[in-house]
């Protein structure tokens, strides 16, 4: 089991004194910060047999179990495919779980990552089990976006927010974690990352140095007329859509900061600052303002899971960009 990590114990002494515990709790906060690590350590105390100092024994047989995977009175419930919604057949199996009695004689506990996964009727779904969970059950919901999350999911856990690492804890943790990169690579995938480090760390195994690379490369001949939307979106086909949203959405922001503020320090990393400072000299801002409210519609799409065309989509943003330095 992995320790926890720096920035968590004081929650996680918190959380481990309880002599009583929710029959629900929604870890929520930015994703990459460890929330899945102190879940699954909360989830190990609570099946514990035979529990020392706070801490699950690792020795009983509850504690093998749940090594081994096998324990009956744990489920695990995620998306059956990455970027997939969790749907409603797999949340009345989670039902048909918390309604049995424990195998073992002592609490059943759930954990259900992302919670924001949920499509409506899955959600709605599991809102029975969440206000009157069967015996002794705890329901471990994390979540990386709770603003996507129905209302009466929220009012019926107990909402923690997760402490967040300052950017020395990130970079000590990242470069114990990836000794062979610079401090220069360690801090570009930080900056990728929003600050995450454990999503730093998953970025970098993803090779997102090397997709970003493709991305702005592209990116620059889009607005130089040497590449077209549809060779670009053809050519990005293995970076997360997810991804490029992000990027495209930070990027314009960025564009639209520098119109009022006129501040090179907010141009972001340098990969693309030029590009940026070069595009909010062309364009006007009411133009950027409709980009952005476009992208942020799209990127919401893409975060809910929504049945989209890709390329169409992506030749759409495209398009879109290769026109900006005309309207000025």
């Amino acid at each position: 089991m992995n320790d926890i990590l720096p920035w968590q114990a004081a929650l996680w002494k918190q959380l481990a004194g309880r002599r009583q515990h929710a029959h629900a709790y929604l870890l929520h906060g930015p994703q990459g910060t460890g929330k899945r690590i102190l879940a699954e350590r909360l989830m190990a105390l609570l099946l514990c047999q035979q529990p020392v100092d706070a801490q699950a024994c690792g020795q009983c047989k509850a504690c093998q179990l749940l090594a081994a995977g096998t324990h009956p009175d744990h489920y695990v419930l995620e998306p059956e495919e990455v970027d997939k919604p969790i749907k409603i057949d797999q949340v009345r199996d989670l039902v048909s779980f918390v309604v049995q009695t424990a195998q073992m004689g002592g609490r059943k506990v759930v954990l259900l990552e992302p919670a924001e996964a949920m499509n409506l009727n899955a959600a709605n779904a599991l809102l029975k089990s969440l206000e009157e969970p069967s015996g002794d059950t705890v329901l471990l919901l994390i979540s990386h976006q709770p603003s996507r999350l129905l209302p009466t999911i929220k009012s019926r856990c107990v909402q923690q927010a997760c402490p967040l690492p300052d950017h020395k804890q990130s970079l000590a943790w990242l470069r114990q974690s990836l000794p062979e990169l610079d401090a220069d690579t360690l801090e570009a995938l930080l900056a990728l990352a929003a600050g995450s480090p454990l999503a730093a760390q998953r970025l970098h195994a993803q090779g997102v140095l090397d997709q970003r690379a493709l991305v702005v490369e592209g990116v620059k001949k889009l607005i130089k007329r040497q590449q077209s939307p549809s060779q670009l979106a053809e050519a990005w086909n293995a970076v997360p859509l997810s991804m490029l949203f992000d990027w495209f959405c930070d990027w314009t922001h960025r564009m639209l900061r520098f119109q009022l503020t006129a501040d090179t320090r907010g141009l972001g990393p340098v990969d693309m600052a030029k590009v940026i400072e070069y595009l909010a000299g062309k364009v006007s801002q009411p133009r950027l303002l409709v980009l952005q409210d476009w992208l942020l519609e799209q990127r919401h799409k893409v975060l809910g899971k929504a049945n989209l065309n890709r390329a169409l989509l992506l030749e759409a943003l495209l398009v879109q960009w290769a026109e900006l330095p005309s309207h000025g």
